[in-house]
């Protein structure tokens, strides 16, 4: 008798949600598609360059495996299981390519993902547009430079014989120093110069935060009396501190990936032991040795740890801050 009342019970408890779905409107998956029918169509080439581009090229990955031949194709070549691997963890010079990795990303954490954030907060603070503006088109076009001219830039400045940094320092009474050659300003030079090529670029992320914050907290705030300073760190840093976190995240995922180019452009014989990287050793590798499988190897050793250490980070960034990918 009791389980009858409660079957009764939950029946037309059940009723008034199932009546209060059908007012609201609703809609299943299915119709919402075809309500918005024209933005499913807008992703359409989207979904097929992550196919194309993406997902397919993951089969390849099984080279990482095998002692690939290019005549035989990767189906065919001979199964050896983790072999590259296992030689990726007894070779030495492995691991001087991951410390090297790892400092270079290390650098670029530390002063180049600041850097935009500040310029973008000191822009804030410009009141004369046509200052701004002139100001921002400067610094967004180094990005549009190849790192060939970039070099050639660093070149014109850094360079022992005709560098204009040298020039000055040897008019100060100093000795010349070759910043371009020396293993110990190697990584410095590097970093330094993709702050100078990205950081105006990278601004118009933050500068995008900035500009949705809401100008009421702002006025509030002067009203409490706050200053400029009690502003930005009870106004501007909370309003850009999701922005900031999920680059962040996107940055620690990608730690294995300091950028081939701007490390490849700088480097030289004399700067191998402080300047080669996990890309460039594959480029040398697979491309001029045509060493495949363990260049496979090395990318998919990447891939795991860029994924280890971003479910990482986005847990504890979950549990502290609130904010995080998903």
């Amino acid at each position: 008798m009791n389980n009858e009342i409660l079957e009764a019970a939950s029946v037309q408890v059940k009723k008034p949600l199932s009546n209060r779905k059908r007012k609201t409107g609703e809609l299943s998956f299915f119709q919402f598609v075809k309500k918005n029918n024209a933005l499913y169509i807008m992703l359409i080439p989207v979904f097929i360059y992550f196919i194309t581009f993406k997902y397919i090229p993951l089969l390849g990955s099984v080279i990482a495996f095998k002692d690939y031949n290019i005549f035989e194709g990767f189906l065919k070549s001979k199964w050896v299981g983790f072999q590259w691997f296992k030689l990726m963890y007894t070779n030495p010079e492995y691991a001087r390519l991951i410390k090297n990795t790892l400092l270079i990303s290390l650098y670029q954490i530390v002063f180049s993902f600041p850097a935009p954030i500040i310029l973008a907060c000191l822009l804030n603070e410009v009141r004369n547009m046509g200052f701004k503006r002139w100001v921002q088109t400067v610094l967004y076009l180094p990005h549009f430079l190849s790192w060939t001219l970039v070099y050639g830039l660093a070149y014109m400045m850094l360079s022992v014989q005709s560098g204009l940094v040298n020039g000055m320092i040897e008019g100060l009474g100093g000795h010349a120093f070759d910043f371009l050659q020396s293993p110990s300003a190697f990584r410095s030079v590097v970093v330094s110069a993709g702050i100078w090529k990205e950081m105006g670029w990278s601004t118009i992320i933050f500068l995008a935060a900035l500009s949705g914050i809401n100008p009421s907290l702002y006025e509030a705030a002067k009203i409490d009396g706050a200053g400029r300073w009690k502003q930005f760190q009870n106004v501007t840093f909370p309003g850009i501190l999701p922005a900031i976190t999920i680059l962040l995240l996107l940055k620690i995922g990608n730690v294995m990936d300091v950028g081939f180019e701007q490390v490849y452009i700088f480097l030289s014989p004399i700067t191998y032991e402080v300047g080669e990287i996990l890309d460039t050793y594959a480029y040398r590798l697979g491309i001029m040795n045509g060493q495949f499988s363990m260049t496979t190897a090395i990318g998919l050793f990447k891939s795991v740890i860029g994924f280890v250490l971003l479910v990482g980070a986005n847990k504890i960034s979950k549990s502290t801050t609130g904010e995080s990918l998903y």
